[in-house]
């Protein structure tokens, strides 16, 4: 089913409260995966769905599982296993916001890194939603505290990410841990073997759905991306537009409320800027485009639906102020310029942890995206001075001027004030509220992924060696992962400074790789992958370089953190915590006064 059709949340018989959430947020009409995946869901079909990162997949299990929930019960009713504790708090978020008129309901996280108390706290007062990484779900049922005895449905997000990360045997244990009525749903961007195993074994006769994404985009657009805070986004966007040269623009959201919002914004700001979303009727919808194409506006705030089809030849910028629903959503939206050979541009404002969002998209149209550098305060500063001579040679060209040059004549005769001065004043009149010399004011990132991003991301594990534009360093950076993934026997490096020794009792006679070490502590201990370093396998055991400073309580848990089914029993080997460290600080002092004897 294409999300081009017709087809609008309204129709797909959601349960009244969630679907109010959802209009209340402007969302207008389901992505594909979405419309397709809501109506087998809301059946209590099992169901795999095999979709890139960016999808609207979120969405497609959260809104017909919710809307089959028994509020009246305490228990917890839907699992839903995440590779990352980033994504399982992002769906966590998610599901409250649509839930947020089902009275009495509670969702819940838990990751590793998060304090184990709070987490049994709220698992006491029960949960209906449970959204976690598979090795604290472990965690709190071999403590018994997370009952799934009643649970109704479970979720695999990311299946294949969870395979690569070393999670599957304990997503396996889960899955045994849970009730065979159960209603299952795996979502996979890849089909790898392992995962198709398991979805022989463990789902009921499924739903298979393939989302096809359109991946043609058009050789004439060039193509950027901005990653940024929400809170820079509109300065970034303005700033761009001062300085760059452009025709008609359309700027693309996800809601219809958004579109009104940030039309008034840039209007606010000197640009002349209409919405464009559902509930404006055709008429009036075709008013607006046809002053778009007269130049009588130049920019159109839109959402998906709206625009589609839209073809008017002056526009040369597409900007998704708001990620898109999903990769093909993103090819049509860009479509609107570009055409019939014409050149154009997209621009694509990412969160900072969207990385895996921008592969997904790179993936998808064949093209590889390059992040937008802003214009600097002097850039703008030029193109304001250059708007103005050019405004003045215009309006000197355009207009008659006989009765203000005898009021210029008079100024200078009766004041004693030279024509420099006259043409100063005037031109700092006519441009106060727009100064044309800019000056820095807040700071707003360069935008680029990599550099400045919230310490959190870890969505990039495969792509450490673009933090650094430094090649020999980024090439440095590929060959000792290569090297750390092929299990390399290579002796180990010095620790470097900043950096401490720990011991884990699993080895290479466990079974235990490097991928497996660095997603556990990933995971449980929030350590970025970027500073898991000079892993070294050996028998029994293995040694890992970890950042100095890790809190007590992280040391804590990772001791009991399994990889491979083993114990990890982590503890320092250097640095001044470390145990040869105590050891020595243990042993008695001599008596200073009889050794001088």
């Amino acid at each position: 089913m294409s999300n081009e059709s017709n087809i609008k949340f309204s129709d797909l018989d959601l349960n009244e409260l969630v679907l109010k959430s959802v209009e209340e947020a402007g969302y207008e009409a389901p992505s594909a995966i979405q419309a397709e995946t809501i109506p087998h869901l809301l059946e209590g079909k099992d169901l795999i769905g095999q979709a890139q990162t960016g999808t609207g997949k979120t969405a497609a299990f959260s809104l017909p599982l919710l809307s089959r929930l028994d509020l009246s019960s305490k228990d917890t009713q839907i699992l839903v296993l995440a590779p990352t504790r980033e994504l399982a708090i992002q769906v966590a978020e998610a599901m409250q916001s649509y839930a947020r008129h089902l009275k009495g309901f509670h969702v819940m996280p838990i990751y590793g890194g998060q304090s184990i108390d709070i987490q049994l706290r709220q698992l006491r007062r029960g949960a209906h939603v449970v959204v976690g990484t598979p090795g604290r779900v472990m965690d709190h049922l071999r403590r018994k505290t997370l009952k799934l005895g009643n649970l109704k449905a479970l979720v695999l997000d990311e299946a294949d990410e969870m395979l690569r990360m070393g999670f599957i045997d304990d997503v396996e244990t889960i899955l045994k841990e849970t009730p065979d009525t159960r209603q299952t749903v795996l979502f996979s961007a890849t089909m790898p073997s392992v995962i198709k195993r398991i979805t022989q074994k463990y789902l009921t006769d499924p739903v298979d759905i393939k989302v096809k994404t359109e991946t043609s985009t058009v050789s004439t657009i060039t193509q950027y991306y901005w990653s940024g805070k929400t809170s820079f986004k509109l300065d970034a966007l303005t700033r761009y537009l001062e300085a760059e040269e452009t025709g008609g623009i359309i700027i693309f959201v996800r809601t219809k409320n958004m579109t009104t919002e940030l039309s008034e914004k840039l209007s606010a700001r000197g640009y002349a800027s209409v919405p464009l979303n559902g509930d404006i009727q055709q008429s009036m919808r075709e008013k607006v485009i046809n002053r778009l194409k007269k130049g009588n506006i130049d920019i159109i705030v839109a959402t998906d639906v709206v625009a589609r089809g839209l073809d008017v030849e002056r526009i040369t910028h597409v900007i998704n102020y708001d990620m898109p629903a999903d990769n093909e959503s993103y090819v049509h939206r860009i479509g609107r310029t570009g055409r019939a050979g014409r050149k154009g541009t997209a621009i694509l404002f990412i969160p900072p942890n969207g990385r895996r969002q921008l592969q997904g998209i790179e993936r998808a149209t064949g093209q590889t995206i390059e992040p937008l550098v802003l214009p600097s305060p002097q850039d703008i500063s030029e193109a304001r001075i250059n708007r103005f001579k050019e405004m003045v040679n215009e309006t000197a060209e355009s207009q008659k001027l006989d009765f203000y040059e005898k009021i210029i004549a008079d100024l200078e005769e009766e004041n004693k004030l030279t024509l420099s001065q006259i043409a100063a004043t005037l031109a700092f009149l006519v441009q106060q509220d727009r100064p044309l010399l800019v000056t820095p004011q807040s700071r707003i990132p360069d935008g680029k992924l990599g550099e400045g991003r919230d310490r959190n991301d870890r969505g990039d594990r495969n792509d450490r060696g673009d933090r650094n534009n430094n090649r020999r360093e980024r090439g440095d950076r590929t060959r000792e992962n290569r090297e750390r993934s092929q299990g390399s026997k290579r002796k180990r490096g010095p620790t470097q400074a900043g950096m401490v020794t720990y011991r884990l009792d699993v080895g290479k006679s466990h079974g235990t790789e490097p991928r497996h070490i660095v997603g556990a502590i990933a995971n449980e201990a929030g350590v970025e992958s970027q500073y898991i370093q000079n892993i070294d396998i050996s028998g029994d055991y293995s040694t890992v370089d970890l950042p100095e400073g890790m809190p007590k309580e992280i040391e804590k848990h990772l001791q009991g953190v399994r990889v491979m089914g083993q114990k990890l029993q982590l503890r320092q080997l250097t640095g001044k915590d470390s145990s040869e460290t105590k050891s020595a600080k243990d042993k008695p002092k001599k008596d200073s006064k009889k050794s001088s004897k």
